[in-house]
Parts: C-alpha cells; structure tokens; sequence
C-alpha cells in the first residue's frame, strides 16, 4: 500500500486535534482505532455507541470495553424511535432498496449517527471526528459528507485508510494491546448492525465465485434449511404508510420491526447475496440479513400498488430506485431527496390497511390485502357473470391501444395478387415468387392461391368480394388500405365474378396511389430493381415507384 496523504481541508493531522468523538462499534476496527489514536495522535477519545435497534450486540459491554480501552467517557444513545421515525419511516414509504433486495440498513443510519456523533462533538468541545470505514467503502462517503454538512468547522479522521494496517495486522495489534475482539484468522467476518439489518462482509464473501458459509456467517437468521415446517401468517396494518399494527395488537414502529425480526429470523426471511456497485466504484459482493425489513417492504409495496393507479404505480416506482440510489450513494442532504420525499409522502396519504403474510422457507409472500381506499372493484374485474363491465367495447379499444405496437412493427411488405387465366398463373408465378423472396407477404385471391399452393409458394388466401361471409374477404382488406403493391392481371375469359374483384382492387390502387402493375414486363422490371436495393431499402424502392395510374 502507497503512503496515505491527507488532500482535503476537512482532514485532522497530527499535532492539530486534542479531543476526538470516535463512532465506536464495539468491533476491531473501532477497538484497535480507540488505542491507536491515543497513541498516534496523543488525543482525548470519547467513544459514542448508538442504539438503533442493533440485533446482535451488547451496548452495555460495548461501554465497558470501551472505557478499559481508555476512553475518557463512553456515551451510549437510545436513538431507535428517532431512527424509526425519522429514517426507516421514510425508507418504508420509498420501498427502499438498492440494486436488488438490499434494503438500505447501513446506509439509513450512517445519516443518523454522523448527526448525532456532531451534537456530542459540540457538546463536549471536540475538534475533530473519528470512524471505523475503510477507503474502499461507502461509509466514508455517508459520515463525512453528513458531517461536513452540519458541522463544517469539523475535523474528521479515519485511522483505517491512515495506518495501513490489514486485517491480520490489526489482529496482531489487538493482541499486543490486550484488546477482546471476536475477529479470528478463522473467523475473518466483519459486520454492521441496526434493527434495519445486519450486513458481513470479509472472507470468502469478498469472492463471488465463493459460496458463503451461511451457518458461520449468519447472526440473526436461521439457515431455510433449519427452519420450521410449518408457515406462520401475519397481520401488518399500515397507516398512510408506516406499520402501526400486528395481528391486531397496535404497537410502535420500532416494537413491530423487533417483532418481525425476530418471526422473520426463525422462518430465515430476508437472507440476500447481493452484489453491488459501490459509490467509490467499485462491484462488491456482502451478505445481509433484514427480516424486518423484507416483510414490512413486501407487504407496504402491495398495499401501495393496491390503492394506486397504473401511472401512479410507475411511476413510483422510479421514483423509488432514484431514492434507494441517493439513499445508498451518500445523498441524504440533497435537495432532491426533500423533493421526492414529498412526492412519496403524497402517494402514501392513502396506504392504509391491512395485508397478510405468509413467512414459510425463506420467504415472505402477501396472500391478502384489505383497505379502506382500494380502487378494485369486485362487479367489473370478476370471472363470473357481470354486467358492469361493458364488454362491447373492448374489441375498439385493442384496436386502437394497439395501433402503434403494430404499425411499428410492419416491416413486411404486403403483397395483393390476382392473375386471371392458367396462362398468365404460369407466365407470372416466376416473378411472384422472387416477390416472395425479397420479403413480400402474399396476398392471392382464390385460383390465384391455389396455384401458388401447388408451386410451393406461401400466400394468404383472399375470398372474392361477393363471398362477404369467408374471411378474410377483398373488401375488408382494401379497407384496411394494407398493400404495397398490388398485381392485378385480368382473366382473358372476362369472367364476371373476376371482373367484379378487379375493378374493385383496380379503383382501390388509382384513389390510394399504390402501384398497379397488370402488364409481366412492368413487373419483371419492378422485381429487377428491387432485387439490386438493399433490404432496408426495399419499401422506399417500392414507396418512389408508386404512382396513381395504371401502367
């Protein structure tokens, strides 16, 4: 590793900071720091440890350890309703995620505790802020950037992208310093904790083409492997989007997430491999555990589909991945995380109800939902019998809701042949065939058909105009004005019913100006041409050659 060199002005350096607050997990990193900048920097450390609702730690012990590591005091804060409220409550409203099912844990309280550790600096006349965060990670980003937002005065450091230490080497640190840290050669996992989840990270889950030792790495959640046999059904009531109720019993929010973390641990809900891009660049892989939060996401999503439109759902749901990426790239304090919450706010007015999951093998599915403010309508989305629906009018409408789709997507040319007489069948199918090839959809009246049939060349039967019971018939076909060309030779015979489709397709040519050709050097010449454009020039070829008269 290169020599670290502080570049940015917010940067503490040796000999400038007498007191630093240090955001002390209780972990090695932290513990080893707490040591190590009373060393190196000959300064007062006051560790500050926050509750926000951690599932796998003893805060108490955090404390005493703290201060035997020579702290001079040792804050821990009760702040889960303050980050329920203000912060998962938010995160609720937003569906929050990240590139997949990764539900923001870290990255909600980062915010928080950076406020926080800001009022006790003040409080106690520091000069400068320390944490635990690598220069690899996204937590740097989400503390400082918080930091510097609301204390700009503040110096901050960050012993871990300083000393140069790796993993081993801060083990062996630890144990000359007669430091406890869980940490192991063996057990090489390092983990973050909140009662929005618990992510790991380290050991051979850094490496993709890895698979995770789950039963070692796992703190909260049962293995779906150990899990019980037997499904568990939950009643979650929401109110304008945030969880107010289990199985009827009214509750906190921070009780309820408890609540379901743990339900939600034993059925190993909420157990993600998740690989992601990191703010700094980098594509990483981490292990999380939310199971709170992957059924409180599941079943506030449904309900929030339930009681909006399909514009509303849409485009919430961008709104959604913009938040989860702001959320999750250190943009707390932007400006547009006020405007989209306002806009998240507004829809979540009406997300009141009650939804029913079902936890069972790793999974939470929702099986009911129920609300005041649903747009559903039993009498018209039913299967049975139903009036309120009028079913007439469908038919209009995918002919027109379609429109574009299909227009867009006739790339064919169409063809119409009507060749009167065996001896022109014969002299003309040749040419009618190249037609073929170069990409026309054949379009043959009835003896023209099934000549073509015999020869091996695929058209679409067309019943003459007098026969408006066989579809589909000339008439309607002309009058969806489909053709690009249309071939046109009359029989000699002069047969009436073939006089009577002629002049009909000859009168539909001349008044929509699309090539007729009744002559077989006309067409022989049409076809030539054709063949030397390119494919993506064909209709133009056909397009310039187009003219109202008959040739």
């Amino acid at each position: 590793m290169t020599e670290y060199v502080k570049v940015a002005s917010y940067e503490g350096r040796k000999g400038e900071i007498r007191k630093v607050v240090l955001l002390y997990s209780g972990g090695l990193d932290t513990s080893v720091m707490l040591k190590w900048i009373q060393e190196y920097y000959q300064a007062e450390v006051i560790a500050l440890t926050i509750d926000i609702g951690q599932q796998a730690d003893n805060l108490e012990e955090i404390k005493q350890k703290a201060l035997r590591l020579g702290a001079k005091k040792a804050y821990v804060i009760d702040a889960k309703k303050e980050f329920a409220y203000h912060y998962l409550a938010k995160g609720i409203k937003a569906n929050a995620r990240y590139q997949g099912d990764y539900h923001l844990a870290t990255p909600l309280g980062r915010p928080l505790l950076a406020k926080i550790a800001v009022d006790i600096a003040r409080e106690e006349n520091c000069d400068c802020i320390a944490h635990g965060c690598t220069g690899k990670g996204n937590d740097q980003v989400r503390i400082e950037g918080t930091i510097l937002t609301l204390a700009p005065e503040m110096k901050i450091i960050a012993p871990v992208r300083e000393w140069g230490m790796g993993r081993d080497e801060e083990l062996e640190y630890a144990r000359k310093h007669d430091i406890p840290v869980k940490q192991t050669k063996d057990s090489p996992y390092s983990y973050d904790d909140n009662m929005w989840g618990v992510s790991a990270e380290g050991g051979e889950i850094e490496n993709p083409a890895l698979i995770p030792n789950l039963p070692a790495i796992l703190q909260v959640c049962n293995i779906v492997e150990k899990t019980p046999n037997e499904a568990e059904i939950l009643k979650i009531g929401f109110l304008r989007g945030v969880p107010v109720q289990m199985n009827g019993n009214d509750l906190d929010l921070p009780t309820i997430i408890n609540d379901l973390n743990k339900l939600g641990a034993l059925h190993g809900v909420g157990v993600t491999h998740h690989l992601e891009d990191r703010v700094v660049g980098l594509k990483v892989r981490g292990v999380y555990e939310a199971p709170a939060a992957h059924v409180i996401i599941r079943a506030h999503e449904t309900l929030e589909k339930f009681v909006c439109t399909r514009q509303e759902n849409e485009f919430k749901t961008l709104v959604d991945q913009k938040w989860g990426y702001l959320c999750y790239g250190a943009m707390w304090h932007e400006p547009l995380m006020d405007d989209l919450n306002a806009f998240i706010e507004k829809i979540n007015e009406k997300v009141t109800g009650l939804v029913t999951v079902k936890l069972f093998k790793g999974r939470a599915d929702v099986i009911a939902v129920e609300t005041p403010n649903s747009i559903f309508d039993e009498k018209l989305a039913t299967f049975m019998k139903s009036n309120a629906f009028n079913q007439n009018a469908s038919a209009g409408f995918t002919e027109i809701y379609t429109m574009q789709m299909r227009l867009s997507q006739e790339k064919e040319r169409y063809a119409l042949v009507s060749v009167g007489g065996d001896e022109n069948k014969q002299k003309f199918t040749p040419l009618i065939d190249e037609l073929n090839k170069q990409g026309f959809l054949l379009f043959a009246t009835k003896g023209t058909h099934a000549y073509l049939a015999k020869h091996g060349i695929k058209s679409v039967l067309v019943h003459k105009a007098n026969e408006e019971s066989h579809k589909p018939n000339l008439i309607d076909l002309l009058k969806q004005n489909r053709f690009d060309l249309v071939v046109n030779v009359p029989n000699p015979s002069k047969l009436p019913n073939e006089e009577i489709d002629g002049k009909n397709i000859r009168n539909w040519s001349v008044k929509n100006g699309v090539q007729l050709i009744t002559d077989f050097e006309v067409l022989k010449v049409t076809v030539e041409k054709m063949a030397k454009t390119p494919k993506s020039g064909v209709s133009k070829a056909v397009e310039s050659s187009k003219k109202p008269a008959l040739l």
